[in-house]
């Protein structure tokens, strides 16, 4: 398995798979395993290069010897970039790695980052409930809220690979992760306000899908045709998914919009709302 030395010496691990000229770089968020894009990998190699890295201290990667932070974490993804010799990388995010996603575009320019692919992320303020979460894993109260969070989040789910990946991979992580996730998402959302507004402040404009499931809320995806209407290098696609993780769930559906993505082909992707009928 592919391995890059992060600055303090931890060694990151990645999955390289698949040729190209452009590569995408799969991206798990907080307290989750690179395994979550398992069923995607093979989809996409078909056609470009992919990287699927495993944050440091989740899953194959080491978590170093000190605390570490949202900034850590884009370093050790600059590091495998750059030891892969990529010349042009499109981050694929899944929820809070959406950010990261953000700081490669910043960091890299627009020329090695012309796109960026998010999936199930808070994309507008978020609400008063969600930050309330994040106060909880940072309390005394964190089991109990987290276990409320992995029962929310698998609410009329019936996928096997979704189950375990929330009931089984999620609850192997420590009480200190997932306090220095809730630190590092609300000190993110603090910081920007909300990503549809950050990525509004990228300049040139970077073509970006926001591929979703949940929550399965009119105003929500109308807030977001709303944003496309005025900002046209936008689109949402929202995915006949039950879960937060649908690249367990429609593999076949995230794989499709990522590839009209990465390909240019508008008419592949509605800059309001694709929708792709019920799950098969």
């Amino acid at each position: 398995m592919p391995e890059v030395r992060s600055a303090d010496g931890a060694r990151i691990r990645y999955d390289d798979v698949g040729q190209g000229a452009l590569t995408l770089l799969f991206i798990p968020g907080w307290c989750t395993r690179r395994d979550v894009f398992t069923p995607l990998v093979p989809l996409c190699a078909e056609r470009h290069r992919v990287l699927s890295v495993d944050l440091r201290g989740h899953g194959e990667s080491e978590h170093g010897e000190a605390d570490f932070d949202s900034g850590t974490v884009l370093e050790d993804l600059l590091a495998v970039v750059e030891a892969s010799g990529a010349k042009q990388v499109v981050p694929v995010a899944i929820s809070h790695a959406g950010f990261w996603a953000l700081d490669l575009r910043r960091e890299l320019g627009a020329e090695r980052v012309p796109r960026l692919a998010v999936l199930d992320w808070i994309v507008t303020e978020p609400p008063p409930p969600f930050l309330a979460t994040l106060r909880g894993l940072m309390s005394e109260r964190w089991g109990r809220t987290r276990d409320e969070l992995l029962q929310e989040w698998t609410r009329g789910v019936e996928n096997e690979a979704v189950l375990s990946a929330v009931h089984e991979d999620m609850l192997e992580f420590s009480e200190e992760m997932w306090a220095r996730a809730a630190r590092e998402i609300a000190a993110a959302y603090s910081r920007e306000g909300s990503p549809l507004r950050a990525l509004a402040g990228l300049s040139p404009s970077t073509p970006t899908l926001h591929l979703y499931s949940q929550p399965d809320a009119h105003d929500y995806l109308e807030t977001q045709v709303a944003f496309a209407a005025t900002h046209p290098w936008f689109h949402v696609m929202k995915l006949p998914a039950i879960s937060h993780l649908p690249t367990l769930e429609v593999p076949q559906l995230v794989a499709v919009g990522i590839e009209a993505l990465v390909s240019g082909r508008r008419t592949a992707i509605s800059t309001s709302h694709m929708d792709l009928g019920p799950p098969g």
